[in-house]
């Protein structure tokens, strides 16, 4: 029966909601198990689907008759904490970032403790104490969510928008309780359980768009990426990088160029390995991304060659630059098991004006000019070419200093 009839006003029956609830996390549950099976590569869908059958089996536990199944309240309730660290944990391994056990449990953990204080043995405190739990995961989700430059900001605010939609929700019965008057919250611990419901399906959604997401791009770029580090090869930069160049000239923005080359990489190969070679300039990939957004287009242009173009100002760009440049300074000192504290030098260029998308090529040759000069100049360093523009005549000083350094610089120095 889904509810009762007082009055002529239809109550939603609770533990009908809550066994509704378990069927659907069940459901879901097995769902995004069943998708990791086939996509052994996305481990962070063995943490949701784990996570949601785990929070199915609290919630049958919390409504299951002590002398069917002698669960303590407590017990179950740690089980549903310890589900959403779990998401909250998926969130950070699919975008890259490590695992953290000790804020899996501290919910879990929370809740034993509080369930061992005098007072704390009412429908009341459980829910509201759980709900503030559960606001806190969901919050954390959002964060990690929102911190995740390599996705467009687009994206990003879609990406929170579910979860602090579940946060208020969440924390709204409580409101209800202690604002409202008794005969107007009456059925705070229904609106709990509706949106218990919503929070799974509305969760799901969210993670399998995610990984559809990726999976999409993955596909795209198959063709066009490099192997070795997984960036964009020399052709599909140029691509990417012309593209970027229209809509800046259309929106009218700055747009600028940076490119790498990783310093005395010659040397890594030949005290190291060539393996080692090939994880500096992996770790070099990897170090990039994650300082850099999902929009900026980045390649490998051959070699311990690299380039990035972002529609930016110059003094953005040299934040950037400097970014990137701290960056694999510190990801750099140990590689392949070696202390080898591998830097990386860099040019930038920028153009404030320009006619058409031939810019791309005179913002390559200027930001190599550059790279020259941090190379010539100590390395492990940013050097940025004074801004273009279409009526800029002659060489800058920093092509003029390449011409004299040159032929000083090693081909991989």
């Amino acid at each position: 029966m889904l509810g009762v009839t007082t009055l002529g006003t239809t109550v939603l029956d609770l533990p009908t909601l809550f066994f509704v609830a378990v069927c659907i996390a069940g459901l879901l549950g097995l769902f995004l198990t069943f998708a990791w099976m086939q996509e052994r590569d996305t481990r962070a869908l063995a943490w949701w689907g784990s996570a949601y059958l785990l929070g199915a089996s609290s919630l049958a536990f919390w409504n299951t008759p002590a002398p069917l199944l002698p669960v303590p309240l407590y017990a179950s309730g740690a089980f549903m904490f310890m589900a959403c660290g779990m998401i909250w944990n998926g969130v950070r391994l699919f975008h890259g970032r490590r695992t953290l056990l000790l804020p899996t449990f501290a919910g879990a953990g929370a809740w034993l403790v509080l369930s061992q204080l005098p007072g704390f043995d009412n429908e009341t405190a459980y829910a509201t104490a759980g709900a503030v739990i559960i606001a806190l995961y969901t919050f954390s989700i959002a964060f990690e969510l929102w911190r995740e430059r390599r996705r467009s900001l687009r994206s990003r605010f879609a990406g929170i928008a579910v979860p602090l939609l579940h946060e208020a929700i969440f924390l709204m019965p409580i409101a209800m309780r202690i604002f409202l008057p008794e005969h107007l919250s009456r059925g705070w611990l229904q609106v709990l359980a509706l949106e218990t419901i919503i929070y799974a399906v509305g969760t799901a959604f969210l993670v399998l768009i995610m990984v559809k997401d990726h999976q999409v791009r993955v596909q795209r770029t198959a063709a066009s990426t490099d192997p070795l580090t997984g960036l964009l090869n020399r052709r599909a930069f140029l691509e990417g990088a012309r593209a970027l160049a229209v809509r800046s000239k259309k929106s009218r923005t700055p747009v600028s160029i940076l490119m790498f080359d990783l310093d005395r990489f010659k040397s890594i190969n030949d005290n190291y390995g060539h393996a080692a070679g090939d994880e500096a300039l992996r770790m070099f990939a990897t170090s990039v991304r994650n300082s850099m957004r999902l929009d900026d287009v980045i390649g490998r242009l051959g070699g311990e060659e690299f380039a990035a173009i972002v529609d930016t100002d110059a003094d953005n760009t040299r934040r950037i630059a400097e970014r990137v440049r701290r960056g694999f300074e510190r990801d750099g000192l140990v590689i392949a098991g070696h202390k080898i504290g591998a830097t990386v030098s860099i040019g930038t260029a920028t153009a404030n004006a320009f006619a058409d998308v031939g810019v791309i090529e005179k913002l390559l040759a200027r930001a190599d000019s550059a790279l020259y000069v941090a190379k010539t100049g100590g390395r492990n360093r940013a050097e940025a070419a004074e801004p273009w523009t279409e009526t800029e005549p002659g060489r800058s000083r920093f092509e003029k200093k390449r011409a004299l350094a040159v032929s000083d610089v090693p081909a991989h120095a």
